[in-house]
């Protein structure tokens, strides 16, 4: 292995905190739901309440910085594609 291999790569909890700090001032959670994937969550900090859950990410417990990137591409790609639900379009 290259030493900038193992430069690149990161921990799944660390890679956990990069998405927490790119989504910042939403809520960012997230939890390997399989050895391979995750689940990831954005919520109202002040509330709680989630706004878009993610199931099947692919993933693994040790990432490169590119496969964070992925993840947080999927979310925001995910995110944009959210249409709210009929009841909080009448409370806005």
């Amino acid at each position: 292995m290259h030493l900038m291999d193992s430069v690149n790569r990161i921990t799944f909890p660390n890679a956990c905190q990069l998405m927490r700090w790119h989504f910042h001032p939403m809520g960012f959670e997230a939890t390997m739901d399989a050895p391979g994937s995750m689940i990831a969550r954005l919520f109202d900090r002040a509330s709680g309440e989630t706004v878009i859950a993610i199931a099947g990410i692919p993933c693994a417990t040790v990432m490169s910085l590119g496969q964070v990137g992925r993840v947080i591409q999927a979310v925001e790609d995910e995110l944009e594609s959210f249409v709210p639900p009929m009841a909080w379009q009448a409370q806005a």
